[in-house]
């Protein structure tokens, strides 16, 4: 299985998050309704989508590499019941859930710390309903960092330069100690279509108001996030 970097942060990862945030409504967006359907939420860490995503009334399972997150996801789920379903696995190896069996695939921030995109998207296209829906979101792999926020990519190298680093610019907090996977668009674009997840929506949500006026930040003109919306196109259940 792949080293969940995750469970070293856990404590704080979780406390430092609110339960919904603007970025995670668009992605929410894009993807309803959810009501009555069955969704997978991959990488969903200690639960925040998932909970948010029973609360609008789907059928949730969360898959994730982390125990330790999932550990803090399964005691929430007890404290306030949600009929959340977790599953510990590895989204881009031979995890244990059914063929076709969701309507929808969510991935919130979830791709950059996957080391095997194309077995991850392989595992979306599998258990996804024929014109299922998929939909994620992911700091923009396209502009760089601000002076003391890392972007994308390393400082020293440039946007080509796909695979995993860490952070080091001064205020970034979490890929400091996680790392991310850094990947081209067209990477992202040519796995998905290799997968039979066509794109149908894409949008950049703009950084909170506030980020304009701070020059560390990665906003200066420039799109932070983007958020994307797939079909399962596949006629079968195979890529």
């Amino acid at each position: 299985m792949a080293v969940a970097r995750y469970d070293a942060v856990a404590d704080d990862y979780a406390a430092g998050s609110a339960d919904v945030d603007r970025v995670m409504l668009e992605l929410l967006d894009l993807v309803e309704p959810v009501h009555g359907q069955r969704v997978l939420d991959l990488a969903c860490g200690h639960g925040r989508v998932a909970r948010e995503l029973a609360r609008r009334g789907a059928t949730v399972t969360g898959l994730d590499l982390s125990e330790a997150l999932l550990d803090k996801a399964i005691a929430m789920n007890r404290v306030h019941p949600l009929g959340i379903t977790y599953v510990h696995g590895d989204a881009s190896a031979n995890v244990e859930l059914p063929d076709q069996s969701f309507d929808a695939v969510v991935c919130n921030f979830g791709l950059s710390d996957i080391d095997d995109l194309d077995g991850a998207l392989g595992t979306v296209h599998r258990v996804l309903r024929r014109d299922g829906g998929f939909g994620f979101a992911i700091l923009h792999p396209c502009f760089a960092g601000g002076a003391t926020v890392s972007g994308a990519w390393p400082t020293d190298g440039s946007y080509h330069d796909e695979g995993y680093w860490v952070a080091d610019g001064a205020a970034s907090l979490l890929r400091r100690r996680v790392g991310a996977n850094h990947r081209t668009l067209s990477t992202y674009v040519n796995t998905l279509g290799r997968h039979g997840l066509g794109i149908t929506a894409i949008r950049e949500p703009a950084p909170p108001a506030e980020w304009a006026a701070d020059e560390r930040r990665a906003a200066a003109g420039f799109p932070v996030f983007l958020v994307v919306r797939c079909r399962n196109e596949s006629t079968d259940g195979t890529s």
